[in-house]
């Protein structure tokens, strides 16, 4: 395999679009979070992510309403803003046998701190995982578009993460960032192990970032 340093965002829009093929769980009660985290303790890989309402207001902003923990099969939707941080949740983020892998997680855990105090444990930051890879794309969307020839979609991104009902493509949108890192970290694990894969030249990468 050839892995490009970059993708063009006017490549990404021909990609065929890809969404999460397991199971999606939402979680809306402390008892729900609780049984979820005990199901996952069982995993020692995981991806995850997190999704705030969007302010468009200045000076307003909300807190974390969402976490996404995903297993290949299955993904967790976490919904903070009716739960609250809790304990099962606090220990999973701190277990030192279950790898979280996520993009951007200093973000992630900024906005999680501000919940709850906790020590995250074992994570592995993407972007700076990919970097061994020679990719310069920092995005989810363009690291998935480099290794997969995918899209993920992003239209669900700005939407209300505190909403009373969460629709069904917000659910997807959700499950898919999540379990796309944890596929991307899959096959960089397999290309590592193989050593089949090249660094494109730069002179030869699909377009430049945008």
């Amino acid at each position: 395999m050839i892995i490009q340093r970059n993708i063009a965002k006017e490549a990404l829009k021909d990609l065929p679009k890809v969404t999460f093929p397991g199971q999606i769980h939402v979680v809306q009660t402390p008892w729900e979070a609780e049984k979820a985290a005990d199901y996952l303790r069982r995993y020692d890989l995981v991806g995850i992510d997190s999704e705030t309402r969007p302010s468009f207001s200045k000076g307003r902003a909300h807190k974390v309403a969402l976490l996404q923990v995903s297993s290949d099969e299955h993904c967790f939707l976490f919904r903070l803003n009716l739960t609250g941080l809790t304990l099962p949740i606090i220990q999973l983020l701190e277990s030192p046998n279950i790898t979280k892998v996520g993009l951007s997680l200093r973000d992630d855990f900024m906005m999680l701190h501000k919940r709850a105090p906790f020590e995250q444990r074992a994570c592995i930051e993407l972007q700076e995982y990919v970097r061994l890879f020679g990719i310069e794309d920092k995005s989810l969307q363009k690291i998935y578009g480099i290794l997969f020839g995918e899209k993920i979609s992003k239209t669900q991104r700005l939407t209300n993460w505190e909403a009373e009902t969460l629709t069904e493509p917000q659910k997807v949108y959700a499950a898919t960032d999540a379990w796309a890192c944890l596929n991307i970290y899959h096959r960089l694990q397999e290309l590592e192990r193989t050593g089949d894969f090249e660094i494109a030249a730069r002179n030869e990468a699909a377009g430049t970032s945008a």
